[in-house]
């Protein structure tokens, strides 16, 4: 179930991360990341799925 979360938050870092966490704090976060830069919104991203 891990791979398919990281291949949605490759695709939709914000997306990804809300399936692991909801609307948490990590989640806003992600879509603030997300706008700044992509790349930075998908490694916090998988950074969020894979530490749990």
């Amino acid at each position: 179930m891990d791979l398919i979360r990281i291949l949605v938050a490759i695709l939709l870092p914000p997306l990804g991360v809300f399936l692991q966490v909801g609307l948490g704090g990590a989640f806003w976060l992600n879509i603030l990341l997300t706008l700044l830069g992509y790349i930075p919104g998908i490694v916090h991203a998988v950074y969020i799925i894979a530490k749990r």
